[in-house]
């Protein structure tokens, strides 16, 4: 009888013991996934051009004369091949909508051309640079009037969790968006 009697209670405080360990389990679960938190973040604007990313036609080690090769020519890097990848390796892009999105809500007009070209129908999150102290690589950003993106790059100038700079194609596209201050909405991998 009292082996029967042990076995319930060693039962029950395994059964105990199983219930407390899947109630951590859940609440560390919980508290990993990624949860948005809206910020404040000055956003400025850069583009591949040698101006923004600090590289120029030409080695002086060729006086000059090979105009087709690209060098670094600021930084640790200084006098490199310049690739034009991201810190994190990847080509650097602009955010696009996609076709089932608000922004085909907002623009229907612009439907019949996404279908026309389906390379348009997904969505595509832009290229962001940001302190990767505070927004590690991977990190999702949505930043009103531009798009969502995901943190794939460092910046020489971006310092702080307060400060981000957002990839656009064109060197005048950047200097239209110049430097503004919004809240954008911040995922955590």
């Amino acid at each position: 009888m009292q082996g029967r009697m042990s076995n319930m209670i060693r039962r029950d405080r395994f059964g105990a013991l199983a219930g407390f360990t899947f109630a951590i389990l859940c609440v560390l679960l919980l508290a990993a996934c990624a949860t948005p938190r809206e910020r404040r973040i000055t956003a400025t604007a850069y583009c591949g051009c040698g101006s923004c990313c600090d590289w120029e036609r030409g080695s002086w080690k060729y006086l000059k004369l090979d105009v087709w090769n690209r060098y670094v020519s600021k930084g640790n890097r200084k006098g490199k091949t310049y690739t034009g990848r991201t810190a994190s390796g990847t080509r650097p892009r602009e955010p696009h909508a996609g076709l089932f999105t608000g922004d085909s809500l907002q623009r229907p007009w612009t439907i019949p051309f996404k279908i026309i070209l389906p390379w348009n129908i997904p969505s595509r999150d832009g290229t962001i640079a940001a302190d990767t102290r505070y927004y590690p690589f991977g990190t999702r950003m949505h930043v009103p009037g531009w798009g969502w993106g995901v943190v794939e790059d460092r910046g020489g100038a971006i310092k702080g969790p307060d400060r981000i700079d957002l990839f656009h194609k064109s060197h005048n596209e950047g200097l239209k968006w110049g430097r503004q201050t919004l809240p954008v909405t911040v995922v955590k991998k």
